[in-house]
């Protein structure tokens, strides 16, 4: 069976005009990156804001397991079935992060018959829309520190900085640092750290700005520290934010590549969604609607985590309406989530398939909760058998969902129409009633517990004293009616990574919260969740390389 990079390579892709021209797009309007990708102009996007927006479909799926659940995968096939039932849909994804393709996660372009292309280049440098971002940051954090040196006009006190460095590596020994050694000429010592550049405030505000002058403002609001008296003191206080915007103008306009099949697909941005809002770039996803009867679109990780964010922050702030939500599964993954060890998972196991489904159920209840109809799309793996599949229709049954089998990822846009059929009819029946799980006004502790009960089934929220006291300044500061961005372990619904299933009753401890005020939301840390990854015992990275041929080996 061939690889998903040997298929990437056999595939014959279109001159990206072609894609372009299929979309709607004129070559006047491309910016070329190579003849199979390209960026798409900002005066171009501007102009396509008076056309009406086609239906959003958002994609997410249950709690991640190493067993693999092909939400990309499926995002893709899903969005070829559509176009090869006649519907005009486009797809809009996240950018890959370099940290994970070389750590424990590998790419992100989708598998199979149904990936994103090129391959290679998208998973590695892209259009250079990260190094943009990661410049971005670092400039904010190196004006930081020349402001100290060069007489602190501002009153910045050195103990209260927040903003931190950024570099888009997994390097756990880069999470806490010592600034400024070595003497007067280096500056003053003190503690520092870095994010990954999918955590930065910097990504999170490239991702949900509608355009140019809304990325500087949004940038100039970044709070980088506080004087000794308490007051904010921002990029725009240190001049940084329009040199800022300047080195992601051009980061800044969509990216255009497409499928297997031929499919236009937007690739843009790229925030975590255990430790971020985990959703491609405000930008992509409108000018997809703008272009296209139907757009796919992904959220990150489980539902608890992407598709919430997703919903409560990116569709809050861009005025997005989703018409529908596939939530995908794999029997596989189900089995681990009802107690079977990754090793025994070729064995038939109904009952463990069955206890599993609470996952899938429980996932499947958040989205209904949001007024969105519901299907579910089973991954189909060799090693399933129909007594294994049938116990997962069945019990989605119960709640009046189907469960469709799919077969993408071996058969292309053909093993996912009978899933694109679904698709259209819930458009077309105007089921969806899509209302965010929780308005404005309410508290900034009230929209955490509120996620906490509503979507992970937490008993209560725990908040110490000092967490409690931050989240009452950002009140007292004007930021009371932002969303909430709750970054926890994607693994379970708890902030524990071992409790699998569906746990209740548990308790979500909240460690510390951070006010991103340029992108418009708090985000609330929970558990031992780290904005920095580390690698894996044998990351992926060993395996990378060239072959004979100077192309790139061991990708996956």
């Amino acid at each position: 069976m061939a690889t998903d990079l040997e298929i990437a390579r056999a595939a014959q892709l279109r001159p990206i005009r072609e894609i372009a021209e299929k979309a709607g797009i004129p070559e006047s309007a491309l910016e070329p990156y190579g003849r199979h990708k390209a960026k798409i102009s900002l005066d171009f996007v501007t102009a396509q804001e008076s056309r009406p927006d086609g239906a959003l479909v958002l994609v997410t799926g249950i709690s991640p397991t190493p067993a693999g659940e092909g939400k990309t995968t499926t995002t893709v096939g899903l969005g070829d079935a559509l176009n090869s039932l006649g519907t005009r849909a486009m797809i809009a994804l996240r950018e890959p992060s370099l940290g994970p393709c070389f750590g424990v996660k590998g790419g992100a372009t989708g598998g199979g018959y149904a990936q994103v292309l090129p391959m290679e280049e998208i998973n590695l440098h892209f259009t250079g829309d990260f190094h943009a971002i990661t410049s971005a940051n670092n400039l904010l954090a190196a004006m930081v520190d020349n402001h100290l040196y060069w007489g602190n006009e501002l009153g910045l006190d050195a103990r209260r900085i927040v903003w931190r460095r950024a570099i888009d590596m997994n390097d756990r020994a880069l999470r806490s640092i010592t600034a400024g050694l070595g003497g007067v000429p280096n500056g003053f010592p003190r503690e520092d750290g870095f994010d990954i550049t999918v955590a930065s405030e910097v990504m999170a505000v490239f991702c949900l700005s509608r355009d140019l002058a809304d990325l500087q403002r949004r940038l100039g609001r970044i709070i980088v520290g506080h004087t000794r008296d308490g007051r904010a003191i921002t990029a725009h206080d240190l001049k940084a934010d329009g040199a800022m915007a300047a080195l992601l103008r051009d980061a800044l306009a969509p990216n255009l590549v497409q499928t297997l099949e031929g499919s236009p697909a937007l690739v843009h941005g790229g925030p975590f969604a255990n430790i971020a809002h985990g959703c491609n770039s405000v930008i992509a996803t409108r000018l997809a609607l703008k272009l296209a009867d139907v757009v796919v679109t992904e959220a990150g990780f489980g539902a608890d985590l992407g598709a919430e964010k997703f919903l409560d922050i990116k569709c809050r702030q861009a005025g997005l309406s989703p018409a529908a939500c596939v939530v995908v599964a794999t029997v596989r993954a189900l089995k681990m989530h009802g107690g079977v060890a990754k090793s025994a998972l070729g064995a038939e196991d109904v009952a463990a398939v069955t206890r599993g489904t609470a996952n899938l159920r429980r996932h499947v209840q958040n989205m209904q909760k949001f007024g969105l109809p519901v299907v579910v799309a089973l991954n189909k793996f060799v090693s399933d058998t129909q007594a294994e599949i049938e116990a997962v229709q069945a019990a989605m049954r119960a709640l009046g969902v189907d469960a469709i089998l799919c077969t993408h990822w071996g058969d292309g846009a053909a093993g996912a129409q009978e899933l694109a059929r679904a698709v259209q009819a819930m458009i077309a029946s105007g089921r969806a009633k899509f209302e965010p799980l929780y308005n404005d006004h309410v508290s900034l502790a009230g929209k955490i517990e509120t996620v906490a009960r509503e979507i992970y089934h937490a008993s209560a929220v725990s908040i110490p004293p000092p967490v409690a006291a931050k989240l009452r300044k950002f009140e007292e500061a004007g930021f009371g009616e932002v969303p909430v961005c709750i970054a926890k372990t994607q693994y379970s619904f708890s902030a524990d990574p071992t409790m699998l299933g569906a746990p209740e009753g548990h308790v979500l401890p909240l460690r510390e919260v951070r006010l991103s005020a340029g992108a418009q939301f708090v985000v609330a840390i929970a558990g031992e969740i780290m904005t920095m990854p580390g690698l894996p015992r044998r990351p992926a990275a060993e395996g990378i390389g060239l072959d004979a041929d100077g192309r790139i080996d061991g990708l996956f």
